[in-house]
């Protein structure tokens, strides 16, 4: 069942629009995610939701998609209908490395959430921090690590095996992204 999730919540990066996703289930998506472990059990993550339409329009220049491609994503009338910002608290902990592990983890269960409910999503970390931090006039001890564009997914995504180590992703003439991975026996070290 979790290999099936996790399948499932492949980066998705075009969305049905205008199909907001409740506040409830964004906050039981953060609720899942503050649960993760954390490093010295810290906690020094913070969220900042994003879901209404002006919200959204303010936020979503300030992202870049898939830079491997050369088309415009999310296409225009296709945007995400949320964004959660996970952001470094500095008055709970300096930041560090070892922190960008929680980023990571909180990223990835809140995507799996998000998968669980029907929706999906883009991690995103091309952002400008500073312009973002600006935008959401965030305090000056919150530091965005992570952003993720959610939505209810409109795109199909397969996974393929990568040929000769080619990892690169791509969309087809009927706009299917494919993302290759590298084979099992590829990554085992023996």
């Amino acid at each position: 069942m979790l290999k099936e999730l996790v399948e499932k919540s492949r980066s998705k990066r075009t969305f049905v629009s205008g199909e907001a996703i409740p506040e409830e289930l964004l906050l039981d998506w953060i609720d899942t995610a503050r649960k993760c472990p954390a490093a010295r059990n810290l906690q020094p993550l913070k969220y900042k939701i994003i879901s209404t339409p002006k919200e959204c329009a303010q936020l979503q220049p300030l992202t870049f998609w898939a830079g491997s491609l050369t088309i415009k994503l999310p296409p225009e009338d296709k945007e995400p209908t949320a964004f959660i910002v996970i952001c470094h608290d500095r008055s709970v902990a300096a930041e560090a490395p070892i922190f960008m592990v929680d980023v990571g983890i909180v990223a990835q269960t809140i995507m799996l959430r998000a998968a669980e409910d029907g929706f999906g999503g883009c991690i995103i970390g091309s952002a400008k921090a500073e312009k973002v931090s600006e935008a959401l006039g965030l305090d000056d001890q919150l530091v965005p690590k992570l952003i993720l564009a959610l939505g209810r997914p409109d795109e199909t995504v397969i996974l393929t095996d990568a040929k000769d180590g080619d990892v690169n992703y791509y969309r087809d003439e009927n706009n299917v992204h494919y993302a290759p991975k590298r084979k099992l026996e590829d990554i085992i070290i023996k």
